[in-house]
């Protein structure tokens, strides 16, 4: 979902990938979702890859744009690491995203469907459960 006006501009912007997960007050919670943006950057060493969270958590989805922003990326795909499609992912993070689009008008913010949704995905966690038989 491209939600900018200025496409040809923002087109050769530096882009940046974020994987935004709920959060949680527990430390070790965040680490498989770290352990995804580690995997990312070892696979493409130039992606510029951060985490953000919903609650609970820092840094937020605003807090990681203004970052990015400063650092001059122009085009954010915000992956949501959910596997299922609720309240969240159908409705808050939508919102989130509209409103960083109005304090952000010439950066391109792209919402991609959850990583539950992808049949990629779920193939995967069908082969790791059956691991268990």
């Amino acid at each position: 979902m491209s939600t900018s006006a200025n496409h040809v501009t923002q087109a050769v912007a530096a882009r940046a990938l974020v994987l935004f997960a709920h959060g949680s007050r527990d430390p070790l919670w965040h680490k498989p979702i770290q352990a995804v943006a580690a995997s990312i950057a070892r696979q493409s060493p130039g992606a510029r890859v951060a985490c953000a969270y919903l609650e609970l958590s820092q840094p937020d989805l605003p807090q990681v744009t203004s970052e990015l922003a400063a650092e001059g990326i122009g085009h954010i795909t915000v992956m949501p690491m959910f596997l299922g499609v609720g309240r969240h992912a159908r409705e808050d993070l939508p919102q989130l995203v509209a409103q960083l689009q109005g304090q952000y008008p010439d950066m391109v913010f792209q919402l991609m469907p959850a990583v539950g949704e992808n049949p990629q995905v779920v193939d995967m966690l069908a082969s790791v459960a059956l691991k268990g038989l």
